[in-house]
C-alpha cells in the first residue's frame, strides 16, 4: 500500500488540508498495468470537527473491494467557505494529475461524503466548473471534475430542513445573509454537469432531515443525471458504516438494516 500524506489548498488561500492515500500497489503477478477507481472520502463533522468514525474505517471498505482510497481532512470553523471547497478540488487536481504515479484512472475518481462531508463533497459536484475555483488553483476546471457522488445523509439544503449548525460553521457572519445561504443550498445548484450520484439516509434522521437527500435527488432528476436513492426506515444521523466498527462509545451507531449501503455503492461504482 502506498501511504502518503499531502498538503491540498493551494498558495492562493490561507489554510491546507490534509489529503491521506490508501493506495493499492500494483503487482507483478496481479495486471501491473491496473488503473483503478479511487474514492475520495469527506467524513462529517457540521464543518467544526472532522469525523474518525467517518473516515479510515469506510476507507478501509473501498480498499477491501479493489478500489483506491483517498481521505480528506479539511480545514473546519472557524475557517470559512471556500477553504474546504478549494481544498477538495485541489485534492481531486492531485490525484488526476498523478494517475500515472499511482494507477489511478481519472475518469473515476468518485467523492465520498458523510453529513457536512457530504455537503462538502456534493458542493464541489455543482461548482467544479466555476472560475474562482481554477483560478485559484491555476488549472483548468476539468482537471477538478469529480466522476461520480457518494453521499450518506448529506447535508443539502439550507432551506425548511437545513441543519442550521453546519451552515453557520460554514459561512459564520455570512450566514445571515440569504444570498450567501441560497448558494450553499444545493439542490438548487444542480447543473447538466453534475456527476452522478448515489444517496442514502434514514428516514428517521433526527439531524438531517430525509428531505436533504430528497431534495438533491429530485433535482439532479429534473436535469437528467443519473442517481440512485436509498431510504431506511430505521436509523439515527452519523452512523458511518452502522456496525460495531464505527459504533460510539455510548453504544451509538449500530444499525443492522442500513449496513448494505456500502455493498450498494460499491455495486453502483461499477457503473460509472
Amino acid at each position: 500500500m502506498i501511504h502518503e500524506t499531502i498538503l491540498v489548498g493551494g498558495d492562493r488561500i490561507s489554510h491546507r488540508g490534509e489529503l491521506y492515500t490508501y493506495f493499492l500497489r500494483n503487482s507483478q503477478e496481479m495486471n501491473p498495468k491496473r488503473k483503478r477507481p479511487v474514492v475520495l472520502i469527506c467524513p462529517g463533522g457540521g464543518y467544526y470537527k472532522v469525523s474518525d468514525r467517518e473516515a479510515e474505517p469506510i476507507a478501509m471498505q473501498f480498499l477491501a473491494r479493489g478500489y483506491h482510497a483517498a481521505l480528506l481532512r479539511y480545514s473546519v470553523s472557524p475557517v470559512r467557505y471556500p477553504e474546504a471547497l478549494v481544498q477538495l478540488a485541489d485534492a481531486v487536481r492531485y490525484l488526476r494529475e498523478n494517475r500515472d504515479r499511482f494507477g489511478i484512472d481519472p475518469d473515476r475518481i468518485i467523492l465520498q461524503g458523510s453529513s457536512a462531508g457530504g455537503h462538502l463533497a456534493a458542493s464541489l459536484g455543482v461548482f467544479w466548473k466555476r472560475e474562482f475555483l481554477s483560478r485559484l488553483l491555476d488549472t483548468d476546471s476539468e482537471t477538478l471534475r469529480p466522476n461520480g457522488l457518494i453521499l450518506s445523509y448529506p447535508v443539502i439544503t439550507s432551506g425548511e430542513f437545513a441543519h442550521r449548525d453546519s451552515f453557520v460553521n460554514l459561512l459564520g457572519e455570512e450566514a445571515r445573509k440569504e444570498e450567501k445561504l441560497g448558494e450553499q443550498s444545493l439542490e438548487l445548484q444542480v447543473n447538466p454537469d453534475t456527476p452522478p450520484a448515489f444517496l442514502w439516509h434514514t428516514a428517521t434522521d433526527p439531524t438531517v432531515p430525509v428531505e436533504n437527500s430528497l431534495l438533491f435527488f429530485q433535482a439532479l432528476r429534473r436535469h437528467h443525471v443519473p442517481a440512485e436513492l436509498h431510504i431506511y426506515p430505521v436509523g439515527g444521523h452519523g452512523l458511518a458504516l452502522a456496525n460495531e466498527e464505527t459504533r460510539r462509545d455510548d453504544g451509538f451507531g449500530v444499525q443492522k438494516q442500513c449496513q448494505s449501503w456500502i455493498d450498494l455503492a460499491g455495486e453502483w461504482m461499477k457503473g460509472i
